[in-house]
């Protein structure tokens, strides 16, 4: 008789649950999903009531084979992958391809590794949960239709390889509405009063003492008056106010405030957040962290009391049962928390210990006494001006509570005002003057999001459940995309005035500070606001917020309820296709067209607007020119945008290509092309660093990045009597030989790789380039190709799959056989039209 068979979808956590199981069971990995959706519109048979073709990953054939190899050798199957709908999901298709009924089938789930969890899991199996399945299947099936029909619209509409998606769109929208919240905004001074004033401390010590207007003034006039009626005035303290205050502390971490707090405190990414507390959990280190609840089981908070009672005593302690604010959490679920809150340290490197601690103070610190705080305010009254006062305020900390051990962070730290403690003061005290100012301040924008508060946001829309945040922050960041940047960038200069009253005499000066200066946050790019605004034009319901959340309500029905959730995709699709019909027949070509002047030289109009190639700035529209002039193009540069730029700044644009010098007797010029700013001299392009302006670059500089490029141009080694060289590209470092580039591998570094290293790099390549090609017709750019999961032919830039032929899948042998015709049959049955030429324009 053979073992029980567990299978999980992780090896980590097949390594860790098989410590805690005996000699039954032998637990296997799924390595992640073993099905997916066929490619392209053959994925789903829409008329067929939605019915959806799954297939098994190519990368995944060799994992399912060993798998059904143990089923056979088992007396008995169990499923134990995560206890969210995506988990759920991956039973069921176990069940589907490895022969199993998933109406009997033991399915078991546990929110921690820890061996008593995986023991009382065994002790209650139950069977995979269908309403699940058909949640996880309606969501998918879903996110591929409207991301397949979607991109085919931007692609004929805005721009090719372009894509969308039913949350992605909903994210890059809110980045752009920021953007344009942020653009439109005024900025307003006004200024702000401060008194400083000298007393003594407890200790004897004389110190400064502020105290600050409460009422903002509107302009210099008004701050040059107060401070005029404030020479030879006495100020007094009128009043001292003194009240408790409690603050308490923040509930254990959900997904969302995981990522949120991480990003804030560690300056984790949301992908970086995640695949840590994956880790961390298949580990055995924390609970399930793809999870919507704050509630702590009734065993974890007695483990924490005992904690908190052992580390800082019984007054320390106040147990709290935290309800969680998502009408559709899974209560059944637990906040992620340590398993075993004993231990503060964890093996593994530090990303992970630092996560680990922070778990573990959120989670002690959540069943901690509130902190209790002192704060005083203090009113000095002005002798000459009766209608105004001035105000100190001070804190005390006088029971630390968890503040002992936690404190939660915001987005915006530099808007917190901590308050210090006062020096010893009474009423009636009379204060002497040191000097009063006026600073000049300005109204702030809104901030523009981090990755943890788009987060937050989109949670707060109820966009989006736990397992799709990170995904959907990951994707509107990929750079194929190009739809949302993460970007530091510097402030720019700004003017401000500083009036000062000291010995009776006001002092009026102009100072500077940097103003707009952001770290690690998100911007729009072009493609991004004109993409949002095609299809907010277009499918404003896919784009409504509200209409995105209550998909997300009609899934968790699906989950919860058992919901039809074929009627549901049908309710969905039919009126979404109908918009998508008409918008390929009917829509305008997406270009985001600005007209910001006249060209003085030619009289033509000059016009950002999005191109195939990206935002550009163009002089003269084709409709205004003679037939055989051209409009002239110039690129933006980094940080400019098509929807702010102005006639003066784009002008400065085709102030480009221009000569800055000589480099060995040969021009040096400097302009700016599809992949940024370069200089060239003779045939060299440099690229410049990123975030130096084309426009200020000296030669001295540039004839240092061109020396610089020499030299690492140089060849370093030679292979059959050719040199090689070495440099970085766009994918990374490189060594060259003979027109073939070979990426250099992590184990290597650019700078120190050797003629032997690089050498045995170009053979290995050489020997893949040779066994590449099964056939190959170059005129037609097609071709067959050996790849890593098997043949597949390439059409352009199109990698297809070879079709079954009478159900036998064809190998390399059989594939030196087919005509060129077949293959192109193939090709059509992928690609409809693809050898179509298509009819001429009718001119204007």
């Amino acid at each position: 008789m053979g073992k029980n068979l567990l299978i999980v979808e992780s090896p980590a956590k097949a390594k860790t649950i098989e410590k805690y199981l005996g000699g039954d069971f032998v637990v296997k990995s799924s390595y992640g999903h073993i099905r997916d959706l066929e490619k392209g519109n053959k994925g789903i048979d829409i008329q067929n009531d939605f019915e959806p073709l799954y297939v098994v990953s190519p990368e995944k054939t060799k994992v399912v084979r060993e798998l059904k190899d143990h089923v056979k050798k088992s007396s008995e199957v169990w499923l134990a992958t995560d206890e969210d709908r995506e988990g759920e999901a991956i039973s069921w298709h176990l069940c589907k391809e490895l022969g199993l009924n998933e109406y009997t089938t033991k399915r078991i789930v546990f929110s921690e590794i820890t061996k008593p969890a995986i023991q009382k899991a065994i002790a209650n199996p139950r069977t995979v949960d269908l309403n699940l399945v058909n949640a996880q299947q309606a969501r998918r099936i879903l996110d591929r239709l409207v991301g397949f029909e979607l991109s085919e619209v931007l692609w004929r509409k805005v721009k090719n390889k372009l894509s969308a998606g039913r949350v992605q769109s909903v994210a890059v929208k809110l980045v752009v509405e920021k953007e344009r919240e942020i653009q439109a905004f005024e900025t307003n001074p006004f200024f702000k009063i401060t008194g400083h004033f000298l007393v003594d401390n407890d200790k004897g010590e004389r110190i400064i003492l502020k105290a600050e207007l409460p009422q903002r003034l509107q302009n210099e006039t008004e701050a040059n008056d107060f401070l005029e009626k404030c020479k030879g005035a006495n100020f007094t303290i009128k009043a001292i106010e003194k009240k408790p205050l409690k603050r308490f502390p923040a509930p254990p971490f959900t997904t969302s405030t995981l990522q949120q707090e991480a990003s804030r405190k560690l300056g984790f990414s949301v992908n970086r957040t995640m695949s840590n507390a994956q880790r961390l959990y298949e580990e055995g280190f924390i609970t399930y962290m793809r999870t919507d609840s704050s509630s702590l089981s009734d065993q974890a908070v007695q483990s924490i009391s005992t904690e908190i009672k052992t580390l800082y005593g019984d007054k320390y302690l106040h147990v709290r049962k935290y309800a969680t604010k998502n009408k559709n959490a899974q209560e059944a679920h637990e906040a992620i928390r340590p398993t075993y809150v004993e231990r503060k340290n964890v093996s593994g490197d530090r990303d992970l210990q630092r996560l680990y601690d922070l778990i573990w103070k959120r989670t002690i610190a959540s069943q901690m006494s509130e902190a209790e705080i002192e704060k005083t305010i203090v009113k000095i009254d002005i002798s000459t001006l009766k209608d105004r006062y001035l105000q100190a305020e001070g804190e005390v900390l006088t029971f630390d509570g968890f503040l002992k051990v936690y404190m939660e962070s915001t987005d915006d730290e530099e808007d917190g005002d901590t308050k210090g403690m006062l020096p010893p003061l009474k009423k009636g005290q009379v204060l002497p003057v040191s000097y009063i100012e006026a600073v000049e301040s300005y109204t702030r924008p809104p901030s523009r999001y981090t990755e943890a508060s788009l987060v937050k946001k989109l949670e707060e829309l109820g966009i989006g459940r736990p397992s799709t945040y990170a995904p959907t922050i990951t994707k509107i960041m990929e750079e194929e995309r190009g739809y949302v940047t993460k970007e530091s960038r510097p402030g720019v200069e700004r003017n401000y005035r500083y009036l000062v009253l000291q010995k009776n005499d006001i002092q009026k000066t102009t100072k500077t500070e940097i103003t707009g200066a952001t770290t690690n946050r998100l911007y729009p790019s072009d493609i991004g606001m004109v993409v949002t605004d095609f299809l907010s034009e277009h499918f404003d319901k896919i784009m409504n917020y509200s209409f995105t959340a209550d998909v997300e309500e009609k899934l968790d029905e699906i989950a919860t309820d058992g919901k039809d959730w074929k009627k549901m995709l049908k309710d969905f699709y039919t009126p979404f296709h109908q918009t998508i019909d008409n918008t390929l027949e009917n829509a305008e070509r997406a270009k985001g067209k600005r007209v910001l002047g006249m060209d003085p030289a030619s009289g033509y109009s000059v016009i950002a607007q999005m191109t195939r190639f990206g935002p550009v700035i163009q002089i003269g529209d084709r409709e205004e020119m003679d037939q055989d002039e051209k409009p002239k193009f110039a690129n933006l540069k980094p940080g400019q945008s098509i929807e702010t730029i102005n006639l003066a700044e784009a002008m400065e644009l085709f102030q480009l290509p221009k000569v800055i010098g000589e480099y060995d007797g040969q021009e040096v010029t400097v302009n700016t092309g599809r992949f940024g700013p370069y200089v060239k001299t003779g045939e060299m392009f440099v690229n410049l660093p990123r975030g130096k302006d084309p426009m200020t670059i000296t030669i001295e500089e540039a004839q240092e990045l061109i020396q610089a490029k020499k030299d690492e141009l140089a060849p370093f080694g030679h292979y059959k009597n050719l040199p090689i060289t070495k440099g970085k590209g766009r994918f990374g470092p490189f060594v060259k030989w003979n027109d073939l580039f070979v990426n250099i591998p992590v184990r290597y570094k650019v700078e120190t790789i050797t003629e032997a290293e690089a050498i045995e790099l170009i053979e290995t390549k050489l020997d893949k380039e040779a066994n590449r090609y099964i056939q190959n017709w170059e005129s037609e750019k097609i071709s067959i190709e050996n790849g890593r999961w098997g043949p597949y032919i390439k059409f352009g830039k199109n990698n297809l799959k070879i079709p079954k032929v009478d159900g036998k899948k064809l190998e390399a042998e059989d594939l030196t056989q087919v005509s060129l015709d077949t293959v192109k049959s193939w090709i059509s049955a992928e690609i409809p039209n693809a050898f179509t030429k298509p009819a001429p324009k009718a001119k204007k």
